[in-house]
């Protein structure tokens, strides 16, 4: 029995030879597969959000510049131009358009109200209103849009009306009660914002 317990005790000897001891107090943690690929994808996504931050603002600045200085919005509140435009539309202008024909519509500021009306006459045009409707060169107007006489108003423009260099004469669709050229006269086209190029019209109007 004594010889047995020698030769155990000989093994574990032999087997505490052959193991590395350790130290608790140096045991360092072994590497681990994902932590290289955390750090490399946290500086990779905040990477790719300070790009599209920078975009962002970048395509912010560029609609703001657009619609400060070349376009511009409106919200109409004014029924002077129904059925074409109604009350609750909203109006896109082109401001460096001012070459306007007859049939466009424009922005224009009248006792600081804007006012979308229609173009009716240019420069060199003489405007008349008569009491069968609207004269422009000698001609009567037959206005296939328009769904109320042409008329003047008491205390409004004096007729007939030749327009000079830079002028134009407007008029709003919704003829009956409008505040337009009939009123204020002739306008120069420095004194307008620009040509109508679309509007965005409330759903069920």
């Amino acid at each position: 029995m004594g010889d047995f317990c020698k030769g155990v005790e000989i093994r574990l000897l032999a087997l505490e030879t052959m193991m590395p001891l350790q130290d608790d107090n140096n045991l360092v943690e072994q590497p681990s597969e994902e932590s290289p690929a955390n750090n490399q994808a946290q500086p990779s996504v905040l990477r790719e959000l300070g790009s599209l931050g920078i975009k962002i603002t970048i395509i912010v600045g560029i609609a703001a510049l657009l619609f400060t200085f070349v376009f511009g919005l409106h919200y109409n509140v004014d029924s002077g131009m129904e059925p074409a435009i109604k009350d609750g539309d909203l109006v896109m202008y082109f401001r460096w358009d001012k070459n306007y024909q007859a049939g466009d519509l424009l922005l224009l500021k009248y006792q600081d109200k804007t006012q979308v009306r229609r173009v009716i006459a240019i420069e060199d045009d003489t405007v008349d209103v008569t009491k069968e409707g609207l004269v422009i060169n000698g001609a009567l107007q037959q206005e296939g849009a328009i769904y109320s006489k042409t008329q003047r108003f008491v205390g409004g423009a004096d007729f007939p009306i030749t327009l000079g260099k830079g002028e134009v004469f407007v008029l709003g669709d919704a003829r009956e009660a409008v505040t337009d050229s009939r009123i204020y006269g002739a306008v120069s086209k420095k004194d307008t914002s620009g040509t109508v190029i679309s509007l965005l019209r409330r759903r069920g109007l």
